[in-house]
């Protein structure tokens, strides 16, 4: 049975979360709570294992809630935050203070749009219902990083780095790609389960702090080296053949799949297009995306690795690609990050990559 607190300011918000999960048997509500400072006296009292929260509240917010219940009673939090710029921003800084998974509610229309969220607010607390809780954190936000191995790939080996990530992913997945070097010799292209305005604030945010090239990813674009594409949410993206010599991406609705983006439609197209000369790798995240696509990956002779169970929020994806024998290794985010780091050209910052892919 999986323990939940529900923390919002606003009356409807909490019955409507209350009313929704109560109406599976494998979750309990164990209390509810009006803003971020009772939200976090009851966090310690009742030691829940999953806690929703809300962003803007009064007396105390969600993000100051959530870095003090990460420091002082660690357990899983969804933040619930609003489909706006401003809420994609303060979504994005609490995956880095430690909140497990985030969610957006449509404030002109929260009564209709709250009744959508039920299937995925619900599949979201049982998988941390059954995740290991997380550490304890200082008032550091920093993404812990259990050490770990690293395989070693020649420079050149790879044309394209394929990234799937979902649950507790976003912190893990910066940590990668702020690491990476410019030139790496590749693509990258990743999907990461988030509604599309969390999604472009994040690439934004990435375009920052990172070596590579960021951009939030659009049909019709050309792939090149040296380039990150976000894909947006709540479409899949998927390599083509342009020209000769040249891919772009293709970024829609259809078809539908339980997951937007989704990583088996990520990698299958990789596969098809770019064959053995993508790495795969398969960050944190419930369900099993990721797996089917991987298989094929794997058909043709591409690389696919996997985060380690120790670092993942939630194993669920990783674990789906290991059980297969689909991966080469299960490593930490620092072996992760050392792994592909291996794959750029041996002369860093020469210029003599081509800025293209070659087909």
């Amino acid at each position: 049975m999986t323990r939940v607190l529900i923390v919002d300011d606003s009356v409807f918000m909490r019955k409507a979360i209350a009313l929704m999960l109560a109406g599976d048997a494998r979750i309990e509500v164990v209390g509810q709570a009006a803003n971020g400072l009772e939200g976090l006296r009851m966090a310690r009292d009742l030691k829940p294992d999953v806690v929703t929260m809300d962003v803007e509240m009064p007396e105390m917010d969600g993000l100051t809630s959530l870095r003090r219940i990460m420091a002082e009673c660690p357990t899983h939090v969804i933040m619930i935050s609003s489909l706006t710029t401003e809420g994609s921003n303060a979504a994005l800084t609490a995956l880095k203070a430690g909140a497990a998974d985030v969610m957006a509610k449509d404030a002109s229309h929260v009564s209709l749009n709250i009744v959508n969220l039920k299937d995925e607010l619900i599949a979201k607390v049982v998988a941390l219902g059954m995740a290991r809780r997380p550490r304890r954190r200082s008032g550091a936000d920093t993404l812990p990083r259990p050490d770990a191995g690293a395989l070693k790939f020649r420079s050149g080996q790879f044309d394209l780095l394929a990234i799937g990530s979902s649950t507790g992913g976003p912190p893990v997945l910066e940590s990668i790609l702020v690491g990476l070097p410019n030139p790496l010799g590749a693509a990258v292209v990743v999907a990461q389960h988030m509604p599309e305005i969390f999604t472009k604030s994040m690439a934004e945010r990435l375009a920052r702090v990172c070596k590579l090239k960021v951009v939030h990813a659009e049909s019709g674009m050309t792939v090149e080296r040296e380039t990150v594409y976000i894909s947006p949410g709540g479409k899949n993206t998927r390599l083509c053949r342009a020209a000769p010599g040249r891919w772009r991406l293709e970024c829609g609705v259809e078809p539908k799949t339980l997951y937007m983006p989704s990583v088996d439609m990520l990698f299958q197209s990789a596969a098809e297009v770019v064959g053995g000369r993508t790495l795969g790798v398969v960050l944190t995240g419930m369900g099993d995306d990721g797996v089917r696509g991987a298989k094929t990956l794997h058909g043709k002779g591409g690389v696919i690795l996997a985060q380690n169970e120790e670092s993942c929020v939630v194993y669920g994806m990783p674990r789906a690609v290991t059980i297969n024998g689909l991966t080469s290794a299960s490593l930490s985010p620092e072996g992760l990050l050392k792994s592909i780091q291996s794959m750029a050209p041996m002369s860093f910052g020469t210029g003599q990559v081509p800025a293209r892919l070659a087909g």
